[in-house]
């Protein structure tokens, strides 16, 4: 057990894991086109881990010295019952964030922040009804929107847009987007899209945005200045004059930043992934169900895990994709 002395988490490269992405649902309210199948069929309920079992595994990682979570899906806030859990895990010694699509914050965005969220990233690919719709499939702008304000309301320490940039489809709106974080003092990272899945909506070399041409665009507006500022994700910041908002890029394509990964994922039916791009994995359903309570157990399985964390993912844009889960599979 973990006694104040840092991280006990550390893999056959010298990184120290202090960083858990846990899927509380793959199920999700949207369809949006580069995370998941437009017909896609989500996990029976007997193969998802419970409320239950999912604060066993995330306090199975703060003993072990993680000292962030992030709730992802799917769309985490559509799980029944999410909130007990989320009051829960806001107790633990980690700082609890939430990644969402923002649909269901105009009536928990509150109680989020009332039961220990820090912290906010919330998905937002146009600020065009029509193309929204285009993009999740069947999504709604304005609620999203009011969302977003309900968001700004609520006390949270930061709120942070999240926008994966399509060429052909919303590299558009860019700038447009920058406007809107900067007016509403929201911070905003740009995303390169991730290979996961097979897609037929467009072609990923086609339609694939460096974070360097994305870079030179803004800073054609607002000089962008580089920060040191970190989060404990991949997003690199940067500032601009006269404003709060913080700029920021995750480029796993055109800046791999694999040598500084802090991260591990759980994927709702309990499989411990390495790494978002290889399918290195270790069941901990199977631990959490054939050996209830059995709290050393479990983490003697996660700190095993460890040793088989690769050093790198190898995504390619020009091929097929290698890892056939989805997004929403996997877990934000």
């Amino acid at each position: 057990m973990n006694s104040g002395r840092g991280t006990l988490l550390q893999d056959r490269f010298g990184r120290r894991i202090d960083y858990l992405r846990l899927s509380v649902t793959d199920r999700c309210d949207l369809r949006c086109v580069y995370c998941m199948a437009d017909d896609m069929r989500f996990l029976p309920h007997a193969e998802v881990l419970s409320l239950e079992e999912l604060y066993q595994v995330a306090a199975g990682f703060v003993r072990l010295g993680v000292n962030k979570i992030r709730l992802t899906g799917g769309e985490p806030l559509v799980r029944r019952g999410i909130l007990t859990l989320i009051e829960r895990l806001g107790q633990l010694p980690a700082e609890l964030v939430l990644t969402t699509n923002g649909t269901q914050l105009p009536q928990m965005a509150h109680e989020l922040a009332s039961c220990g969220v820090r912290r906010l990233n919330i998905s937002l690919d146009s600020l065009r009804g029509d193309r929204f719709r285009e993009l999740t499939r069947n999504g709604s702008l304005d609620r999203v929107l009011a969302g977003i304000e309900a968001a700004r309301s609520s006390g949270f320490t930061r709120v942070k847009l999240n926008t994966v940039v399509l060429r052909g489809r919303n590299e558009d709106e860019v700038l447009d987007l920058v406007d809107f974080a900067r007016r509403a003092s929201l911070d905003i990272s740009f995303i390169e899209e991730m290979p996961l899945g097979q897609i037929t909506e467009h072609d990923r070399g086609e339609s694939f945005c460096s974070s360097d041409n994305l870079r030179e665009l803004i800073s054609s507006r607002y000089p962008l200045y580089p920060s040191t500022e970190r989060t404990g994700g991949p997003s690199r910041y940067y500032r601009m004059a006269g404003s709060d908002t913080r700029i920021g890029f995750i480029s796993p394509h055109s800046h791999n930043f694999c040598g500084e990964c802090n991260r591990v994922r759980v994927t709702v039916e309990g499989r411990l992934l390495l790494c978002l791009g290889n399918e290195h994995s270790v069941d901990l359903r199977e631990i959490v169900r054939r050996y209830p309570g059995d709290v050393g157990r479990l983490e003697r399985t996660i700190m095993a895990a460890m040793a088989i964390k690769p050093e790198r993912h190898e995504f390619k844009l020009d091929a097929e994709p290698q890892i056939l889960r989805f997004m929403s599979m996997t877990g934000g």
